[in-house]
């Protein structure tokens, strides 16, 4: 469970290499981590559904991504233990508002993608 920001031993800053926010940070905005989150901000999903709306995430990246967010409490997995498996992946409260504020964040991205200086934005990248 997350510890309350006055169980820490220390000032949250994220700045700071021995804050635990540096591994939150890291995880979110992978690039895996950011677009499972966009992924499920409307929804859940199974993992095949996942894997289908994010091109070209491999099922190990998918697979360890999904572990690392529900870790961190942003995502749930529901394993219905049916034969064959189902599992159900969903955002928590906290993953919601992250999602919010990362899809936000990926809109800016699309919506400015010609003023950066990354070449040709009609071409797809390697």
């Amino acid at each position: 469970m997350a510890q309350s920001p006055a169980a820490l031993p220390f000032p949250a800053d994220v700045m700071s290499s021995r804050c635990p926010s540096r591994e939150v940070l890291r995880q979110m905005t992978s690039r895996w981590g950011l677009l499972v989150l966009i992924a499920l901000r409307d929804e859940t999903l199974r993992f095949a559904e996942i894997r289908r709306r994010i091109d070209g995430v491999s099922e190990r990246m998918l697979s360890e991504t999904l572990g690392n967010l529900v870790r961190l409490g942003l995502v749930t997995r529901r394993d219905h233990g049916e034969v064959p498996p189902r599992v159900d992946y969903t955002l928590t409260p906290l993953g919601h508002e992250a999602a919010e504020r990362l899809f936000a964040f990926a809109r800016w991205i699309e919506d400015s993608l010609p003023d950066f200086a990354v070449g040709d934005p009609s071409l797809p990248t390697p």
